[in-house]
């Protein structure tokens, strides 16, 4: 089991001063923290893709490129790229440039997003949502796997026998896809063969099993080696001394997050009941002292029948810089060690 971090670089408001942290320093703390996962163990370190006023995430290659050139060891990738809205040339390019710089340390894991902005910034209709993401996962694969290029769909210009450069250090790129809770996606990743990362946001883990079944089952139907159908999850969580520090010390900004995210989308408000239900032994959340948050890793890959890598997503608006350093730096070296056979 490996485990990993994902972020949506947060705003983030200092909880001790309310002082709102800049675009700018922000962007250093995060480079901090990325840098402190690469020393402390920590297997990888993703960045997501927003284009809300709350994230600073907008351009993702351009902060892996950046991580790239000070981490040694860390892999880096998307957490996720939104396919639907780029275009494939374009962002095979970019992740085999910064496969480059990091001597052959990225994954790119696409997906459609669970936010809609980017739809209409980039001129998208939402009605194409599904065939955009079907196209353009196809284009992006044939490009994987070919230097030379001939292709036709509806939502891009045909290729003739184009070349796409440059080539990435590892051959192939590592792509994994981004699901969320539809049947679909779970078996259009095992007939592709592709590696699958699960972002669970709510519920309990152990509820998609029967989907991963589907996948693997699909895989197998496709013809796929077992060891390709490799399963990740993308969570929410964090590592704190006490399961209640770590409880108290994410609240907050959780609170101010899915607040407005209910407002948005209609949903009942958050409460404290609520959140700590998620973050109890079957819930959905990964938080606690480092025993407990190992015990349960290795508890979710067993209702799952394994799972090769777990990312905690520690994104919080709320959550002081350094409460985040302690987070990372308990990953890496107090709960990794402790999953790393499962």
């Amino acid at each position: 089991m490996h485990l990993g971090i994902d972020s949506f670089v947060a705003a983030v408001t200092d909880p001790a001063t309310e002082r709102l942290i800049g675009p700018q320093e922000r962007m250093a703390h995060l480079l901090e923290e990325i840098e402190l996962a690469d020393r402390s163990g920590v297997y990888s370190f993703g960045i997501g893709e927003h284009h809300r006023s709350e994230y600073y995430d907008s351009a993702p290659p351009v902060i892996l490129a950046a991580a790239a050139a000070r981490t040694e060891r860390i892999r880096l990738g998307s957490a996720v790229a939104v396919l639907s809205a780029t275009d494939p040339v374009r962002l095979f390019q970019q992740f085999a440039t910064l496969d480059l710089i990091s001597k052959g340390r990225m994954d790119l894991v696409v997906g459609r997003g669970s936010f809609t902005e980017a739809f209409p910034l980039f001129g998208l209709d939402l009605a194409d949502y599904d065939s955009l993401f079907s196209e353009k996962l196809d284009l992006l694969l044939k490009i994987r796997d070919s230097t030379e290029v001939t292709w036709s769909g509806k939502h891009r210009p045909p290729m003739n026998r184009q070349a796409v450069y440059p080539r990435p250090v590892q051959d192939p790129l590592p792509i994994w896809v981004g699901v969320g809770g539809t049947p679909e996606s779970f078996a259009r990743a095992g007939l592709l063969g592709l590696p699958l990362m699960i972002a669970i946001i709510g519920g309990e883990p152990r509820q998609f099993a029967p989907l991963v079944d589907l996948y693997r089952r699909a895989g197998a139907q496709a013809g796929h080696d077992p060891a390709s159908l490799k399963v990740g999850l993308h969570v929410f969580g964090f590592v704190g001394e006490s399961h209640q520090q770590a409880a108290d010390t994410i609240y907050p900004g959780w609170h101010e997050m899915f607040t407005k995210i209910s407002r948005e989308r209609g949903f009942r408000q958050p409460s404290r009941l609520q959140f700590d239900a998620t973050a109890g032994p079957d819930g959905a959340f990964f938080l606690g002292d480092p025993t407990e948050v190992a015990d349960k890793i290795r508890r979710v890959s067993d209702q799952l029948g394994g799972v090769d890598r777990l990312s905690i997503q520690m994104t919080n608006p709320r959550l002081a810089h350094e409460d985040l350093l302690r987070g990372i730096e308990l990953l890496g070296t107090e709960v990794a060690p402790l999953v790393a056979d499962v």
